[in-house]
């Protein structure tokens, strides 16, 4: 976690969890090395349930796709598969600009989790075209300061409401 961040109301209780489960690992990691018999009492299964949710689905409301945006679990980050459609779920005029937008949706799911793209460590990305690739390429490589997440690139066939891409990814917490 970066100092100076200021988390979302949601996502803070989970991020406390979070700090203690690390915790927790780096004090079992050094048990072997003490000596004698030491008992400890961590609720590490009970810290990995914890999950939080952005746009969590609605019952009153059937208007709201049966998913989820973003899943935390732990300190990991999981953003649903996620497009770039215009207004009406309109398929921008080109490759660059819907790129654009479906990464900027991931980066708007991630910023309410109160992560960056940076934290991405893993991207998926379905292209309804592989002959996309380079224009991709060019929009993404924007939207990142630090090293690139490990990533695939795959050619999917037709995607839903006509979409070129489909983004999904894995973020760590720091």
């Amino acid at each position: 976690m970066r100092l100076g961040r200021t988390l979302t109301p949601t996502f803070q209780r989970t991020m406390t969890m979070s700090v203690r489960a690390s915790f927790a690992f780096i004090v079992l990691a050094m048990l072997p090395a003490c000596a004698g018999d030491v008992s400890l009492d961590l609720n590490l299964e009970g810290l990995l349930r914890e999950r939080s949710y952005v746009n969590p689905r609605s019952a009153a409301d059937p208007d709201v796709p049966p998913f989820s945006a973003g899943v935390m679990v732990g300190n990991t980050f999981h953003v649903s598969g996620t497009l770039g459609l215009g207004p009406n779920q309109t398929v921008p005029e080109t490759a660059q600009e819907e790129a654009r937008n479906v990464l900027t949706n991931v980066q708007n799911t991630l910023e309410a989790a109160g992560l960056t793209m940076d934290d991405l460590v893993s991207v998926q990305v379905y292209a309804s075209d592989v002959a996309d690739y380079d224009a991709f390429n060019e929009v993404y490589r924007t939207f990142f300061t630090q090293e690139y997440p490990a990533r695939a690139f795959l050619g999917s066939g037709p995607l839903l409401f006509g979409a070129r891409f489909e983004v999904l990814g894995f973020a760590v917490a720091r």
